[in-house]
């Protein structure tokens, strides 16, 4: 099952993880232009942005065993994609609900809504 984690929670995430002595991978999976219009900053955590059309051809650049927290625009996006990953033998996947027009109403007011 897909862990589901709001931006609200997430802290409460990324604690979690890094207990285990791990540093998380955000996964954005939008497109480019998306990412130029709004993206998180990267604390305690590594931001990868890979568009989901291009998640089976660069599965290989993920570790499989590391934690990784996918992201979209409103989690329909990340949800495909962290199911797909978890069917590829992923370990420990979530999904971020809501996707970053939540961050920006829960978290983090400076990011641009669009």
């Amino acid at each position: 099952m897909l862990a589901q984690v709001r931006p609200a929670q997430f802290d409460q995430w990324l604690q979690q993880v890094q207990a285990q002595g791990l540093t998380p991978l955000v996964l954005d999976v939008r497109e480019p232009w998306e990412c130029a219009t709004a993206s998180v900053t990267p604390q305690g955590f590594e931001l990868l942005n890979i568009p989901m059309q291009d998640i089976p051809a660069r599965q290989q650049e993920l570790d499989p065993e590391r934690p990784i927290a996918c992201l979209c625009h409103h989690g329909m996006r990340s949800m495909h994609v962290g199911m797909f990953l978890l069917n590829q033998g992923f370990e420990q996947v979530s999904n971020i609900t809501g996707g970053i027009d939540a961050w920006t109403r829960e978290r983090d007011s400076t990011i641009p809504l669009y």
